[in-house]
């Protein structure tokens, strides 16, 4: 097992070892060296501290993704405080929920372009919390003698982030993460994605999300620069991480899927040369795409996985696995992880059956803020209940093959939501699909497909996708009873469908 280490020592270690070595890259040009970056983290900390942020003191921020706050992060990480980055899309409600869960002392937003009402916030917060606004700017970033800072903090096992799951649910949980549980995770990245000081990652994703820690946990193991975006546009990402040279692009289905019609309009050159790969989870991932990332854009296609808030790689890919591995499977746990499949009877699930995901291990989190959603998901031993389902194969590659409420109920037929994306995701006018239950009184739920056409392409009609189920020759419980063509389908900031948004929208 790695030697655990904090943060900050994690940064010390590259710095030593490639002091002048790119670190990043933003979309204003802003870029900075790993010595320049822990110079720079060094005096906003003690910035910082003159203003009342030290050890323990906890801190929410809503910021974009610049250099200057993944600077922020390191300048708190210094100080040892308990951080919790805030995704750009929450409003005052979503925002006001962390701030009181997490008991923030601070709040930390831009000085221009920020959504939020801070009377309405104050408002809904129960308690008081400061608040701190600049522009994310290096030179706007407040400073001070780094002479003045106390020691660095020493226990890489203490809980110093607090997550807040994506947001599907109607509560999001915060998720308690450590030091050392995030190194793992990012050690596993760069194991089995073989990650070197020669790549360049393009995070398409906000780096407030937990996978922005891991890339940047990854990028001091590794010496690699990350080259981020402020916000996805494929076009725009696209140019942004070609200009740069970007070898492995992070993010999920839905970003693979939207750099991959980039590439489509482009047929005649490679819309990003230097491409690898793309790396990823956070939602499961229709096979037929990584034949197509691997036929157009070349690379090794999608080095796909299973992760999640909790634990932000649970189950990861090897560069050298087959095509079949990587186009059907999540990969094999990683080595800090240990995992189960239980079924629904509480009896574990043989080699190949389905069931509850569960997993346990020094990876994970250190548990949930609210007392209540920690005793509902983690049981006496230690295990903790994803709410996936999937099996394990004989060569101990993971298969998610739903959620458990994603499993639609019809007739007393439990029909998987996830099986019938990938059929018709299949259908060559179809782009993006999603498929959810909805209340009928003689079926209990109908099976309704969610779907958009591929551009300059004719929408899929019923009676066509009627007929594409029957030649895919499955049972006839898995045709849906109901089809709903519409220009885009609702996700969050990571790129998950938001299917508790659709089930409101079309009951």
């Amino acid at each position: 097992m790695p030697e655990a280490r904090t943060f900050w020592e994690l940064l010390e270690r590259r710095v030593a070892a490639t002091p002048d070595a790119l670190m990043l890259i933003d979309e204003h040009d802003e870029r900075i060296t790993f010595s320049a970056y822990q110079e720079a983290a060094r005096r906003v900390a003690a910035g910082l501290f003159v203003q009342g942020i030290g050890p323990g003191s906890r801190v929410s921020f809503q910021l974009p993704t610049r250099v200057a706050t993944v600077v922020l992060m390191g300048a708190l990480a210094r100080l040892g405080a308990v951080q919790n980055p805030i995704v750009p899309v929450y409003r005052e409600s979503e925002t006001a929920f962390c701030l009181d869960e997490t008991r923030a002392d601070w709040l930390i937003a831009p000085e221009i372009g920020w959504r939020l009402d801070e009377a309405d916030l104050r408002a809904r917060v129960a308690r008081p919390f400061r608040l701190l606004r600049f522009e994310p700017d290096p030179a706007r970033l407040p400073l001070g003698d780094p002479k003045t800072l106390p020691a660095p903090p020493a226990e890489p096992d203490a809980v110093r982030w607090i997550y807040y799951t994506s947001g599907t649910t109607s509560r999001p949980k915060g998720a308690q993460q450590t030091d050392y549980a995030v190194s793992l995770t990012a050690t596993a990245l760069v194991e089995r994605h073989r990650i070197t000081a020669a790549d360049r990652f393009g995070m398409a994703f906000p780096f407030t999300h937990v996978g922005g820690l891991i890339n940047l946990l990854a990028t001091f193991l590794a010496g690699h620069p990350l080259v981020l975006l402020e916000a996805f546009d494929a076009k725009r990402a696209t140019e942004h991480f070609a200009k740069h040279g970007v070898t492995v692009v992070g993010g999920g289905p839905v970003f693979y899927a939207a750099i991959l019609d980039e590439q489509r309009r482009s047929p005649d050159r490679k819309v990003l040369p230097s491409f690898r790969a793309f790396s990823g989870g956070g939602a499961p991932m229709n096979s037929e795409l990584h034949y197509e990332v691997l036929r157009e854009m070349g690379g090794r296609g999608c080095l796909h996985g299973f992760g999640m808030t909790e634990c932000g790689i649970i189950c990861a890919n090897d560069v050298d696995d087959a095509d079949d591995r990587l186009a059907e499977t999540e990969g094999r746990p990683i080595p800090w992880i240990e995992l189960r499949v239980i079924r629904t009877d509480g009896i574990a699930a043989a080699t190949a059956e389905v069931g509850e995901v569960q997993l346990r291990g020094p990876a994970l989190c250190r548990g949930y803020v609210d007392p209540a959603a920690h005793a509902a998901a983690f049981d006496a031993q230690g295990w903790f209940k994803t709410g996936d389902l999937g099996f394990v194969d004989a060569r101990g590659y993971l298969t998610i093959t739903g959620r458990l409420k994603d499993v639609i109920i019809r007739k007393g037929e439990n029909v998987s939501a996830v099986e019938i994306e990938d059929i018709l995701y299949a259908h060559p006018r179809v782009a993006d699909v999603a498929v959810v239950g909805l209340p009928d009184a003689e079926r209990g739920e109908l099976v309704c497909a969610v779907v958009t056409a591929k551009p300059g392409e004719e929408p899929i009609g019923f009676d066509e996708m009627v007929e594409h189920f029957r030649s895919a020759r499955v049972m006839a419980q898995k045709i849906p009873e109901r089809l709903e063509v519409v220009d885009a389908i609702p996700r969050n900031a990571t790129g998950k469908i938001l299917k508790q948004v659709l089930r409101q929208q079309l009951s």
